[in-house]
Order: C-alpha cells, then structure tokens, then sequence
C-alpha cells in the first residue's frame, strides 16, 4: 500500500470508529478532508478494516471489547427472532471491529422473500424497507429494525438483508485472507466464546 492509500485508511478508519460510517462513504470523505484529488487510488476495505483494528487498539482498547460484546449479545436475541430464516451476521459486529456507533447487519436467506417481512408484521415489530446492495453487488431489500440495546443503553440499527435461500452456498465462501464474511447462530455463540 502506498502512503497516500495509508493515509486515507487511516484517515477512513478513524471516521469509522467515531463517526459510524461505512467503509465506502469514509474513504470518499477521507479523501476530501486530506484534500487529495477525487481520483486518488483508494485503499480496499481490508486495508480499511486493518486501519481500523490499529485505531480500536490505539483508542478505544478500553470501551470496544464491551461495546462489541453487547452488539453481538443483541444480534444474537435477533438472530434466535428471526431463526426460520437461517440468519448470518455479518460485517463489523461479526468481523469483531464494531463499536457503540456500528448497525447490525444480519442476512436472511428466505424460501420466499416476503415471509421475514410478514413475520416482523406478525410480531407487530415496526420495520422500514429499503434496497441496498448485497454481498455479491446484486439489489437486495433491507428490512431496518431501531432495537433497545440495554446494555450500551440505547438504540441500535438492525438490518435484515433478505437473500433466496440459493444464495446461502455462496455466503459461505471465505474472504482473500480465508476469513468468514459471515456466520450463523452456533458459529457466532463458539465466535464470543473464543474471546472470553
């Protein structure tokens, strides 16, 4: 990585961590804050997330472990809600690099696409739907849940990500570095055992 791309993971990271940005929006605004012309080389998300894990270690050693703990403590509350759907946490509460500020992403991977929607309907839990863009770069709906996370003593993001079941196989697949982008309820419950 050159140092201009450093520079901007950095730069990205600390926005990340303070901020709540995603990945993307951070290293766009990183590069105006540096003044770096709009078609600087950006660094990749894993040179982002590298960033990031220095960040948590230089400035937050002391809050983020239980910060962390208390995000997937919530997703798992949400993921045992929502088990007919064979959810997957992903991104930063999975990865271990989300804070107080970060969302929940959990994906679910659904015989029908409108029957997680029908069961928050069901439940009377209030929900907003929007498209985003899935793990494979296709359009997918986002059912967006604000949940109480009474341990960090409030609210949090919960996305729904609703996948066919088909794209479960795919999900699997581990990153470049041979890391899981997700797992499932066992998997994260053996996850926060590893770290106690």
């Amino acid at each position: 990585m050159n140092t201009v791309q450093e520079e901007i993971a950095a730069t990205a990271a600390r926005m990340v961590v303070e901020e709540g940005l995603e990945y993307g929006p951070a290293k766009r605004r990183a590069v105006k804050q540096l003044g770096l012309n709009a078609r600087a080389q950006l660094p990749n998300n894993d040179q982002v997330e590298d960033a990031v894990r220095e960040y948590l270690d230089l400035f937050c050693a002391d809050t983020q472990p239980a910060e962390l703990a208390a995000l997937r403590e919530l997703a798992i509350v949400w993921m045992e809600r929502m088990a007919a759907f064979r959810p997957h946490l992903g991104g930063a509460v999975w990865r271990g690099t989300a804070t107080g500020l970060s969302d929940i992403y959990l994906q679910l991977f659904c015989d029908d696409s409108k029957s997680a929607e029908i069961s928050l309907i069901d439940h009377n839990v209030r929900y907003e739907v929007s498209t985003v863009q899935g793990f494979q770069g296709e359009a997918v709906d986002a059912l967006s849940i604000l949940s109480s996370c009474p341990s960090l003593s409030q609210k949090v993001l919960v996305h729904l990500m609703i996948y066919d079941l088909d794209d479960l196989r795919g999900a699997l697949k581990p990153d470049a570095k041979g890391l899981s982008q997700r797992g499932d309820l066992s998997a994260l419950k053996s996850l926060m055992k590893d770290v106690e």
